[in-house]
């Protein structure tokens, strides 16, 4: 399998041993799987909507933004993504964060499972993955 490693400066650069996106052909499409995005602006390197109180809605916002670019540069868009996993650390923002979410996929939305969980880096409050077929 020829798999291909997604790089952009669009989006926030990986701040582990990890790449934001691999692509991996299989039959005539190719399956994007991106990693995880948190809510770090791109341009500055900081997180986005983390003073208190924390704006789950701007940075929700900014995820999404940054998802979108790592989507593009594997040549795909929300239009072509077929799952997401959304990190909360706290599900009190499921509602807040759905109606950011759902103006990204206002028809047909992707196959999705949202969890909470005790941390996420940064101390962002929110993460998204997805997997897209293109």
């Amino acid at each position: 399998m020829q798999r291909s490693i997604v790089r952009t400066s669009q989006a926030p650069g990986a701040i582990g041993p990890y790449s934001q996106a691999v692509v991996a052909p299989i039959g005539d499409k190719k399956m994007i799987f991106c990693s995880g995005q948190i809510a770090l602006d791109p341009a500055t390197g900081e997180m986005v909507g983390n003073a208190h109180p924390y704006d789950i809605e701007a940075q929700t916002r900014q995820v999404l933004d940054n998802l979108s670019a790592v989507l593009a540069a594997a040549g795909a868009s929300f239009a072509n993504v077929v799952k997401t996993t959304i990190y909360l650390t706290s599900l009190d923002d499921f509602t807040r964060v759905n109606a950011v979410y759902g103006a990204r996929f206002p028809s047909d939305p992707p196959a999705r499972a949202t969890v909470q969980v005790s941390r996420l880096p940064r101390e962002g409050k929110v993460e998204i993955d997805a997997v897209a077929v293109v």
